[in-house]
């Protein structure tokens, strides 16, 4: 598909860049509100929602990776320990209390 310059539209890598980028917003506004929520059934109606924006977001991300447009660092074994350290020395719930 054509790019946007001289008025030929979005080409296919922008529209899954702007489905992604609001199945994001979606995701992070439904998970807030379900956060929120102390009603039971209203909850789990929002916990489906979540779901279905999370399910179209990785969709999308997946179609963007296979198209080369959407390209992620591979963690290294480091990459990992550095993650594990970082959550077990500063985000132990036990010891904020």
């Amino acid at each position: 598909m054509p790019n946007n310059i001289g008025k030929r539209g979005l080409t296919d890598r922008e529209m899954l860049q702007l489905c992604l980028e609001l199945e994001k917003g979606r995701c992070r506004s439904v998970s807030n509100t379900m956060l929120e929520t102390s009603h039971n059934e209203l909850r789990e109606i929002y916990q489906q929602c979540f779901e279905n924006a999370n399910n179209n977001h990785y969709s999308l991300y997946e179609k963007m990776n296979e198209n080369g447009w959407y390209k992620t660092d591979i963690a290294t074994t480091g990459d990992i320990h550095k993650v594990q350290e970082f959550m077990q020395n500063n985000l132990h719930p036990d010891e904020q209390f």
